[in-house]
């Protein structure tokens, strides 16, 4: 099973490390091309493609001017223990063991503007860059076109027959990759999650990207496999609803 996440805006860049353990990003090469265009921008020209406030314009910048290779410990930090916010409160890393660190490293793939597709443990130097910003990258009008091809490439080179995708990533996120080729060959899983709201059922995006992220934690824990084994989440009052499900492939989880 690969487990897609978006990555998140907030970054945790100064917590300790429970493991020396790390990896290198698989498509720094490409990384480096859309930097060296990011490094063109001044604080201005990034707020504005960004919607940023001069505040956090001028922190990415300096990130920008910042960013060089090679990755390193010192310089850099493993993508699951940096991305924070509410799919990685969800997923609480922080209280893995190191022994499911292989697992996780296994099934998870985190989807990022800059850095295409990480494993949990590649290294990462801070970043701003949503997959949806509309920067063009040499004859690529934006980042969808940058990566689209390259990623599920090569994300279908490292499925085997029958392996399930749980698409937990945003529509934003998600949209880099073409799901269509890939469902042809894998199922692609993509869960909603729903909760009852003045009597109605809303998808609540705090709630759901929180959802995300349990759920990531609860099929990495079971060693799931199966579809059946999705539908079984039961964690933080959502259950499997199958009178909500339409299609069994966008199951969904209401509480």
């Amino acid at each position: 099973m690969k487990i897609l996440l978006s990555p998140a805006k907030s970054l945790d860049l100064s917590s300790s490390l429970p493991t020396k353990k790390h990896t290198q990003v698989q498509f720094l090469e490409q990384s480096t091309v859309i930097q060296e265009e990011l490094k063109r921008l001044n604080p201005e020209k990034i707020a504005k493609l960004m919607g940023l406030s001069d505040k956090l314009a001028h922190l990415n910048w300096k990130r920008n001017q910042d960013w060089q290779t090679p990755f390193t410990p010192d310089n850099a930090r493993p993508a699951i223990y940096t991305f924070s916010g509410d799919v990685y409160s969800g997923f609480d890393i922080q209280s893995f063991s190191i022994e499911q660190l292989d697992s996780l490293q296994n099934s998870v793939r985190i989807l990022s503007g800059l850095y295409g597709m990480l494993k949990p443990l590649d290294l990462i130097q801070a970043y701003r860059l949503e997959m949806g910003t509309s920067i063009a990258i040499h004859d690529n009008k934006n980042l969808y076109d940058f990566w689209e091809k390259t990623l599920t490439e090569s994300l279908q080179n490292e499925l085997k027959t029958d392996e399930i995708i749980v698409n937990l990533a945003s529509q934003e996120y998600s949209k880099a990759l073409d799901l269509k080729s890939l469902s042809s060959i894998n199922p692609v899983v993509t869960p909603v999650f729903k909760d009852w709201k003045n009597d109605k059922l809303k998808i609540i995006s705090f709630y759901a990207k929180k959802a995300r992220g349990i759920m990531a934690r609860y099929l990495i824990e079971n060693n799931a496999t199966t579809i059946d084994d999705i539908q079984n989440f039961n964690l933080d009052s959502y259950s499997y609803s199958d009178e909500h499900t339409v299609d069994s492939m966008n199951p969904v989880f209401i509480r």
